[in-house]
């Protein structure tokens, strides 16, 4: 079976629904993967730009990107990368308020044993009780 690696712009335009032959084109590949006739495979980095991009350019609430990020770490077919990680980062911006990619790097820096964040993004990383290095 054919294994094919989404980019963002397919994941947006399949959720935005604001160019009908882009969202076509998308939910006949998802459709396509549901039903195993195509693997998917997507990464944390598409999920970054995806989360960017509907804050951004679609002025999305961060509830409403964590339910999208969700929806798709779920998709049948699909295989995310670093699932795991992901799936704690979305619960930890749930639980704390914060963006995901900054919940993305708390859980990535616990999962790397790393005992103090360096960052000059201090407060963000306050509100998900992360130790902070003292520069």
């Amino acid at each position: 079976m054919k294994t094919v690696f989404v980019d963002a712009n397919v994941f947006v335009r399949f959720f935005a629904a604001d160019d009908t032959d882009h969202q076509a084109l998308a939910t006949e590949l998802f459709r396509k993967a549901a039903s195993g006739k195509v693997s998917l495979v997507t990464g944390p980095p598409v999920l970054f730009e995806i989360a960017w991009t509907l804050r951004s350019a679609y002025g999305q609430s961060p509830e409403k990107i964590l339910t999208v990020l969700e929806v798709i770490a779920s998709l049948p077919g699909l295989r995310l990368l670093d699932l795991n990680l992901v799936e704690q980062a979305i619960a930890l911006a749930r639980r704390s308020g914060q963006e995901f990619a900054d919940a993305y790097i708390a859980v990535s820096a616990q999962r790397a044993g790393a005992a103090e964040i360096a960052t000059f993004n201090q407060k963000h990383f306050q509100e998900m009780d992360a130790s902070l290095f003292r520069f």
